[in-house]
């Protein structure tokens, strides 16, 4: 049994392969296979050709119809000794142990589905032993019910009386194995559990504010420009695996912030499950800052992707700012009059976007851009007024301490370019 945690996956020419149901259209799939090539690319993977099928429902035995997956085995032979040849062909669903089996018998190259692939670059990204161990048990996780595919040229034999066959014996043993191991993980997690609720009271009555939102929506960016610090911040999906906590001070009020993992579709619930640790930052922060990027054309199905999972990981409500960044790179293109197809986001401009359902949000949501430091100043006092807020709640006789932030704000800024920001980070 190797040790999955230990991923190094080549860079390989890749097919993409995506399913047209009735639960989605072909744009939504077309933008899905946008997200699976970044993914792929974050992986170190060159998506070479990208396969679309349109069907009822995916197929149980082999995701796509036969004569698909005909299709792509004639175009990987097709490209055989080419500069395009094909090593690895990924799936924008999750697979069963079933169908992964009979692909790989009918392609004859390894396959990739989606959740095995975000757990690749989650295995990529992870820095800290907390990190490597919550990734390492949803590795597991996610390969013990898809063991038997490992173990398909061993015959389930009996040669009589109770004696078991070789297959059953082999599948049985690395059951336990990986059981053995998922228990373990799970027993370091909880000693990693108890390490964090120790650190999280160590900072006392802070107030909490958490950063979350979609992946590669700026969120470290935004860190960065609000704590003076340098995160790591790339062009990548996933580019923050690690939770950074941050002492901040706007005016006359510190709090901490905290950068914590984007989410994205369709993500594993092993995921979900092995990162409590970490989504912990969320369930205690006293407020949400929902980072979006409204240059990105399906924005509204982001917001609501982390809306469901933050429901899923804290079901009460919290004081949330709508931050949408990246208004510098915001472009539209206005629809011709004899245009009939339905509009969209990019059809219509920022100004316009933000008299329509935004406006509903008021005092909840600006419109920055992290990259140029465009309205941060707005953003600090926002986010000033919501500190506040919690604070006095949680300290009423410190409510002569505040002051007018508009009024104030210059001359605290210019205090505070004389100071060293304090950091408060954790491994």
């Amino acid at each position: 049994m190797k040790d999955f945690i230990a991923t190094d996956l080549k860079t390989e020419n890749a097919i993409l392969v995506g399913l047209i149901t009735q639960e989605e259209t072909e744009e939504q799939v077309i933008e899905y296979l946008d997200e699976l090539d970044f993914l792929a690319e974050t992986a170190k993977i060159k998506p070479v050709h990208r396969v679309m099928q349109r069907l009822t429902m995916q197929n149980s035995v082999t995701f796509v119809g036969t004569g698909k997956l005909d299709e792509i085995k004639e175009y990987i032979e097709s490209q055989k000794d080419s500069d395009n040849e094909i090593g690895l062909v990924i799936f924008d669903d999750e697979l069963s142990a079933r169908q992964i089996r009979n692909i790989e018998k009918i392609l004859e190259i390894p396959i990739l589905d989606r959740t095995s692939l975000i757990l690749e670059i989650f295995a990529m990204r992870a820095q800290t032993a907390n990190a490597k161990t919550q990734v390492e048990l949803a590795q597991y996780q996610y390969m013990l019910p898809r063991l038997t595919r490992l173990w398909t040229h061993l015959d389930r034999q009996r040669g009589g009386g109770y004696m078991r066959g070789p297959g059953e014996t082999q599948l049985e043993s690395d059951r336990r194995i990986v059981l053995d191991k998922i228990n373990k993980l799970k027993k370091d997690l909880i000693t990693i559990d108890k390490q964090k609720t120790v650190q999280r009271k160590n900072r006392g009555q802070l107030v909490r504010i958490a950063l979350v939102g979609y992946t590669n929506v700026g969120k470290s960016t935004l860190m960065n420009v609000l704590s003076k610090s340098e995160i790591f911040a790339e062009d990548k999906l996933f580019a923050t695996l690690d939770t950074t906590v941050r002492k901040v001070v706007i005016g006359n009020l510190p709090f901490l912030m905290t950068d914590t993992v984007g989410f994205i579709r369709k993500l594993p619930t092993h995921l979900v499950e092995s990162f409590k640790s970490t989504l912990d930052e969320v369930r205690e922060a006293d407020i949400l800052i929902h980072v979006v990027d409204i240059s990105h054309p399906g924005f509204e199905d982001q917001i609501e992707i982390v809306e469901k999972t933050l429901f899923e990981i804290e079901k009460e409500e919290k004081p949330t700012i709508i931050v949408f960044n990246k208004i510098d790179a915001f472009s539209y293109t206005p629809k011709e009059k004899d245009d009939l197809t339905p509009e969209t986001t990019q059809n219509i401009s920022l100004e316009e976007l933000k008299k329509s359902w935004m406006s509903k949000l008021k005092e909840d949501c600006i419109f920055i851009s992290a990259k140029e430091k465009e309205n941060i100043d707005e953003l600090k006092r926002m986010i000033y007024d919501r500190a506040k807020e919690v604070h006095i709640t949680r300290f009423p006789y410190n409510d002569f301490l505040f002051y007018d932030y508009e009024e104030e704000a210059d001359q605290f800024e210019k205090l505070q370019d004389g100071d060293e920001d304090q950091d408060d980070s954790e491994e």
